[in-house]
């Protein structure tokens, strides 16, 4: 898969992804911040999924409609508890993820959110305790 991990979601991240096999851009890499709409728009120009734990993706996708390649947003939790999460993300919504999901994880559950026209048209939530049927 191909990702855009934001800044704030560490670089420490990004190399647990390439570690992985993953094609990783880490926001940094583009020098000075260029906004969050800026990396929406180069995320789907590149065909990425981005990777943040800043809530302001969510209002761009969702309140003004910027398209996306995918979206996953994690809780600002210690970073090892962080990759471990993006971890059992990618094994449980995987497939939703290539399918430009965008998926909200929390210690408790993992919400996908499946898009159509820029209006969300379908929503499962996971408890991370249950399988994924």
């Amino acid at each position: 898969m191909r990702f855009l991990v934001d800044a704030c979601a560490g670089q420490r991240l990004a190399n647990w992804l390439v570690d992985q096999g993953h094609d990783v851009l880490f926001a940094d890499q583009l020098g000075a911040d260029p906004g969050d709409r800026a990396l929406l728009e180069l995320a789907v120009a590149e065909g990425r999924v981005v990777v943040t734990i800043d809530m302001d993706f969510g209002e761009l996708v969702f309140l003004h409609d910027v398209p996306h390649a995918g979206l996953v947003r994690l809780p600002d939790v210690p970073m090892g508890e962080r990759v471990a999460l993006l971890k059992e993300v990618l094994s449980r919504c995987g497939d939703a993820i290539s399918r430009r999901a965008v998926v909200t994880a929390s210690r408790q559950r993992i919400r996908i959110t499946m898009q159509s026209g820029g209006v969300g048209a379908a929503m499962l939530r996971q408890s991370l305790g249950e399988p994924n049927d």
